[in-house]
């Protein structure tokens, strides 16, 4: 039995992601513990996992919400250079009392999401492996292909490489922040600095929650990079209460913008106007981010709740419409659901993208939005049936692809060999 620790931070989608793999490894007859800002708390140990605190006098209990409140206000640039900033102060709390809380609690080896990178330095100072779980879109720089947090298509020519470039060249300077906090530890703990970000990935095993075909083509990934699909459960999650005696029986449209770029009301109201009219029943979810009353009158008359069983509705949707966030994407994938797709910021205009170049939707960046466009869109997706079968296709690869049991697997020989988990040549084929 190993003693695992899961570093990720708080926000739902990581967390969802995370916490199932805890789980697995803890049915395996492995101790886990996540350690976490005091918002993490209850989640985990909803999960039957245990918890270890960090960074509390910085992050008190809602500290969290606070964050994601004034997040959401925020879009395109503006939020990302937010969001690094806030990962940049996590990442120095953690980074300053995670080595003492891990060695107290016996931690062995360490699950480390690929947005907390942070986590494999206080690995490579206590000495034990680390493997990199990608929650979010892939995140590895590699200039074949844009940068994530970019709603650029894929373009393999030499001007989509240049363009690439220039990207991956503003995302350093932007996160440079970031980086000198990872860097000042390592030379304190006498550590080589990283030069690049795709220093911070485990050496033994990266693993993503993305099936490979909705990926773009890369040339740079490591060998021991693993395509795992989603691990998509209900460990962890709240299930809210739900009016299903509402439920008309027409088609369902589902629209969320998350859990955290989800207070543009004006948004939702283009979404009412865009689908009215329609053969179908528009299901919103606010995800937190106001009371049903306290929206204006919609048109169509669509249900609305403060939060949803996305899980469960999504298997009677017939469309999602989307922040483009990676769980709520691959979990309308899981079902075979096509997407319309309004990102809002940070990974969201890159898988936007993805979903694009696969086939199984359409996207309209939220400073493009109008009802217009959302409504040309909507029809488009539900009218040509290419959607529905790309989506279906993408739902039949993820069932392929292993999920949680697989990952964990991945896990367990990196950690019992300490050797790195290459890929197989079938998955190879395969991506």
């Amino acid at each position: 039995m190993t003693h695992f620790g899961l570093i990720c931070p708080v926000s739902t989608g990581h967390l969802n992601t995370m916490l199932p793999l805890g789980k697995e490894l803890q049915q395996r007859g492995h101790r886990v513990t996540l350690l976490g800002v005091r918002d993490a708390e209850s989640k985990t140990l909803a999960a039957g996992l245990e918890f270890r605190v960090i960074g509390e006098s910085e992050f008190p209990l809602g500290a969290t919400a606070e964050i994601f409140a004034q997040l959401g206000k925020l879009s395109d640039r503006q939020a990302f250079r937010y969001t690094i900033n806030a990962l940049r102060d996590r990442a120095a709390v953690l980074l300053r009392d995670a080595p003492r809380a891990m060695r107290e609690a016996g931690v062995e080896a360490l699950l480390v999401d690929q947005a907390s990178p942070e986590g494999g330095t206080v690995a490579d100072f206590l000495g034990i492996p680390f493997i990199t779980i990608c929650s979010a879109v892939v995140l590895n720089y590699d200039q074949s292909v844009p940068p994530y947090f970019t709603n650029w298509n894929y373009n393999p020519t030499w001007r989509g490489r240049l363009r690439n470039r220039f990207g991956y060249q503003v995302s350093k300077r932007i996160a440079k922040p970031f980086t000198e906090v990872i860097n000042r530890y390592r030379q304190e703990w006498q550590l080589p600095t990283q030069s690049s970000p795709n220093d911070r990935y485990s050496q033994l095993a990266q693993i993503s929650q993305q099936p490979a075909q909705l990926e773009f083509p890369r040339e740079k990934l490591p060998q021991w990079f693993h395509f795992t699909g989603p691990y998509h459960s209900p460990v962890g999650r709240e299930v809210p209460s739900f009016p299903y005696d509402r439920l008309t029986g027409q088609p369902l449209i589902y629209a969320s913008l998350g859990t955290i770029q989800n207070r543009l009301v004006g948004v939702f109201q283009q979404i009412t106007e865009a689908c009215a009219g329609l053969d179908a029943q528009l299901v919103i979810s606010l995800g937190g981010s106001a009371k049903p009353e306290s929206l204006p009158k919609l048109a169509g008359s669509p249900l609305v709740v403060e939060y949803a069983p996305q899980l469960e509705l999504l298997q009677k949707a017939t469309l999602t419409i989307t922040h483009g966030g990676m769980n709520t994407t691959l979990e309308s994938l899981n079902n075979g659901v096509p997407m319309v797709a309004i990102p809002i910021a940070n990974d969201q205009p890159g898988i936007a993208a993805r979903v694009v170049w696969a086939g199984c939707g359409e996207a309209i960046p939220v400073k493009n939005v109008n009802v217009s466009k959302l409504r040309t869109a909507i029809h488009k997706v539900l009218r040509e049936d290419s959607y529905k079968q790309n989506a279906l296709g993408l739902k039949e690869a993820i069932r392929r692809a292993g999920g949680v049991s697989r990952a964990i697997g991945i896990v367990e020989q990196a950690v019992s060999t300490g050797e790195p988990v290459l890929t197989s040549t079938k998955q190879s084929e395969n991506y």
